[in-house]
């Protein structure tokens, strides 16, 4: 492992579009970052005190929650990266191959409409023979219809349930077909088969590209609300503002008393089961966002150069002193450069990080021309003409 390590962390042995793992960090600004898929998303708070602990000892002790709801470690070294990946395996049940996104409460969610866990267990295990040939970025998405929408995730191959036994499925931009829960996972498993029959760099889209026929798919993204409720009690989230904590606040928060189960959920989210006022308050202390109408849910940043050779502006810094200009109604998007990776979608507003200074584009993606080129001291004015419609 420690080999497989130290050539991911070199410029020769990072291979483009790779997704960074525990066995194999990615080379950022600020170091090498690994990624922890934990099975299930379920931790106790020992075990995220532990992992945060794991950040300071052997990064930079910030931690990162994905829009995926994955958790990132940033800050690590060659030498730190393999101490971090075998203490951390020992620690949490660790998900490798093929990526299979379901909701954090699959199974338990008041408001699920099928079994979304029998569905991607079933996948995972007929696609075992040929996950080695998938490209890192293959992703299928299995979403029950409960209170957490997965809509905003990137997926090759997405199932929705209609009811408790039909499912939309949709293969990459193609348009929704109706099928029952066996047809789903025969039409999953032959699409990953010509996927991987065509090579790690094949994707859905593909062999089903986009159309506008296609333009309407599945359920719309929705906002997380404040208390969501289970089969037994209730979940509570908090979220980690533009996806990012310091590991002592992580610390902080799974000491709170009455914390038994801290889930990892999409949004860059985490899920706190039964937990009362005291300990959202604690939350909220702590830099957590816990109210629905805190300005900073309708802002997307990634780290930008702070922590990425390929970012421009700082841009999460930016976008912490951006957030209260931004209207309730609007998204906007802030990245260090050209790529997007905070918000690979189209957003309201979007600022971009350039060599002739910050782009600003309007109703588009990060790569996108911009309708005029800004410094700092014009954003604020920008966003907040645009909030009043001058």
């Amino acid at each position: 492992m420690n080999q497989r390590l130290a050539i991911f962390g070199s410029s020769a042995g990072a291979r483009r579009g790779a997704c960074p793992t525990l066995d194999a960090p990615m080379q950022t600004g600020d170091g090498l970052l690994a990624r922890i898929r934990i099975a299930g998303n379920h931790m106790t708070p020992a075990q995220l005190a532990a992992l945060a602990r794991l950040a300071r000892q052997h990064g930079n002790g910030i931690l990162e929650v994905t829009a995926r709801g994955n958790l990132q470690i940033r800050g690590l070294t060659p030498a730190s990266a393999p101490l971090l990946a075998a203490t951390a395996t020992a620690l949490v049940p660790i998900e490798t191959g093929l990526v299979i996104d379901i909701s954090p409460l699959a199974g338990e969610d008041a408001e699920e409409k099928a079994d979304s866990v029998a569905l991607a267990a079933r996948i995972r295990a007929g696609a075992l023979s040929i996950e080695g040939q998938l490209g890192p970025k293959v992703s299928v998405v299995v979403d029950g219809g409960g209170q957490i929408s997965l809509a905003a995730l990137k997926a090759d191959i997405r199932l929705r349930a209609v009811d408790a036994s039909r499912w939309a499925v949709v293969l990459g931009g193609g348009k929704p077909q109706i099928m029952d829960a066996d047809g789903a996972i025969v039409t999953t498993l032959a699409v990953l088969s010509a996927l991987a029959a065509l090579g790690p760099d094949a994707r859905a889209t593909d062999l089903f590209p986009a159309s506008d026929s296609a333009s309407v798919i599945s359920e719309p993204a929705r906002d997380m609300a404040e208390r969501l409720e289970l089969m037994t009690g209730y979940t509570s989230p908090v979220a980690l503002p533009f996806g990012q904590i310091d590991g002592e606040a992580l610390i902080a928060l799974a000491e709170c008393p009455g914390l038994t189960t801290i889930r990892l959920a999409p949004g860059h989210t985490l899920l706190l089961d039964n937990v009362s006022t005291d300990v959202l308050d604690r939350a909220a202390a702590l830099g957590f966002i816990t109210k629905f109408n805190d300005p900073r849910r309708h802002v997307s940043a990634c780290i930008g150069s702070e922590g990425c050779a390929s970012g421009h502006i700082p841009a999460r810094r930016l976008a912490n002193a951006l957030a209260p200009h931004v209207a309730a109604d609007r998204h906007l998007h802030v990245s260090g450069c050209t790529k997007g990776c905070a918000h690979p979608r189209a957003a309201d507003l979007t600022l971009v990080g350039r060599n002739d200074g910050i782009g600003l584009v309007i109703a588009g993606r990060a790569g996108d021309t911009p309708s005029e080129i800004l410094d700092e001291a014009g954003l604020i004015p920008a966003l907040v003409a645009r909030r009043e419609g001058r």
